[in-house]
């Protein structure tokens, strides 16, 4: 597919734990504001990093299946526009010091 339309489910009740969901697929993706929230990666899922408006985000998918893979960066780039911060550099590793690195 050349082109996925995304959606987003909000919590009303905090800020900066959105979802992702893709229309057309099965693929989402939790969003957490890492300066807010603490974050436990989830080793059977995707994370994926970036810095937006001097905050970091995490980006976790939920139930991933190989063929939704591929989509996570685009996801994540409609999610950096969506903020008004479509520069977002998105990062393979957590960049806080200390951050483990599940291998």
């Amino acid at each position: 597919m050349d082109h996925n339309i995304y959606l987003l489910a909000t919590d009303p009740h905090n800020p900066c734990r959105d979802v992702i969901h893709s229309r057309d697929t099965g693929l989402k993706i939790k969003v957490f504001c890492l300066n807010n929230e603490r974050f436990s990666p989830n080793s059977n899922e995707i994370q994926l990093y970036g810095y937006a408006h001097s905050k970091l985000y995490a980006f976790e998918t939920i139930d991933i299946k190989a063929e939704d893979a591929l989509d996570v960066v685009g996801a994540i780039q409609w999610y950096a526009d969506y903020i008004e911060y479509p520069q977002m550099e998105i990062l393979p590793e957590d960049p806080r010091p200390g951050q483990n690195v599940a291998m």
